[in-house]
């Protein structure tokens, strides 16, 4: 007995140092950065599936369903809306302030997105979201998040996906192209610390069953179409295009169709600064899939943000003094143990509720005058 009792005494003093050890190596592992006073943070998380546990008649939610394929129930969306809300309030504790803007993705609707702000972690964030439901067949869409007292909203407009006016020679047949259905683009202008600015919340057609990568090319083409023409209509106003592209910094549809470049030098007015892609070459990611670490969360800043003039608001360096982005991932949103450790701690996993964050890190850039 009295060798039991041993036992399992010591089992509790491994586990307590364990568990010490992880708070003390989770403490150290995000570093509290200091930004320059009157910085804004610009980031992106993709939510993975934010569904609330309702049938829409309207769009194919089965799977998000009670009697459905993840068995979703009102407890789990719960469950789910505590967890993507602490991850944003981890981020605000990090940064030292909310997020000016947040752009979402993979969210059913404006509900799901209200239900999120309301939680208790973010009361006192005085976050205000927008969500306009586009065309996707499981409707899920892309929203924004942001604090009103920097962000004053003048436009909100939702772009949809569409083939006409395109340089792309498609795969797709004509009746192939009308059945195709994805998320809308959301395009939010204003005033960002009394500046003209507008930001443009993507999540690009994804690459299961192998969608050809014409189809993410065509999205990127249609955001910078609508860009182009927005600075021209409001010249020097600035922009940020943030996303789940489901392609990475180096792949056409970013550098061809969205013109991101890698570096601040040499920028024009016509080009966009991503400041993932050399992060994605030394090694960053903010998902990984069958091995590879690959960045599909991005934020691109148009020239007139990347590199205003004295006095003016401008992306700022921020990952170890060294790049303009960051990928929050942190412990506590990294799995710990099984198949997938070291990778995005998840909803699923091998169909499983598991009762994680998401499948992607949220990444975020800084600007300040």
């Amino acid at each position: 007995m009295k060798r039991i009792i041993k036992s399992l005494l010591s089992l509790v003093i491994v586990v307590a140092i364990g568990a010490l050890v992880l708070f003390v190596l989770r403490s150290f592992a995000q570093p509290k950065p200091s930004y320059p006073e009157g910085s804004l943070v610009l980031g992106f998380y993709n939510l993975e599936n934010l569904f609330d546990a309702d049938d829409d008649p309207r769009i194919n939610d089965a799977a998000f369903l009670p009697d459905g394929e993840n068995q979703w129930t009102e407890d789990k969306y719960q469950m789910k809306l505590h967890n993507m809300a602490s991850a944003i309030k981890a981020m605000a504790e990090y940064n030292g302030q909310y997020h000016a803007i947040l752009g979402v993705a993979e969210v059913e609707n404006i509900r799901a997105l209200s239900d999120l702000l309301a939680q208790p972690e973010l009361q006192d964030s005085g976050y205000k979201g927008i969500l306009e439901e586009g065309g996707d067949g499981r409707g899920i869409d892309v929203g924004l998040i942001y604090r009103p007292d920097v962000f004053q909203v003048q436009e909100t407009k939702s772009i949809p996906y569409d083939f006409r006016n395109s340089r792309i020679d498609f795969y797709m047949t004509r009746a192939e192209q009308r059945a195709f259905s994805t998320r809308d683009v959301l395009m939010v202008r204003g005033l960002l610390q009394g500046e003209p600015f507008a930001v443009y919340v993507a999540h690009l057609p994804s690459r299961v069953n192998d969608k050809p990568a014409d189809l993410r090319n065509r999205g990127a083409e249609i955001i910078y179409n609508d860009a182009m023409a927005l600075q021209k209509k409001y010249p020097g106003i600035k922009i940020a295009v943030m996303g789940d592209m489901n392609d990475d910094p180096t792949d056409e549809s970013m550098t061809d169709f969205l013109k991101g470049k890698e570096t601040l030098e040499g920028l024009d007015d016509d080009d966009f600064f991503n400041p993932f892609l050399s992060m994605l070459k030394a090694g960053y990611g903010s998902m990984e899939y069958r091995g590879q670490w690959q960045i599909f969360d991005q934020i691109l800043v148009n020239n007139a943000l990347a590199n205003a003039p004295k006095g003016g608001l401008k992306i700022q360096k921020i990952e170890a003094g060294k790049y303009y982005g960051k990928v929050f991932n942190a412990d506590f949103l990294t799995q710990q143990d099984g198949r997938y450790a070291g990778t995005p701690y998840r909803t699923f996993s091998g169909g499983q509720f598991i009762n994680g964050y998401s499948d992607h890190y949220p990444t975020f850039i800084l600007v300040s005058k």
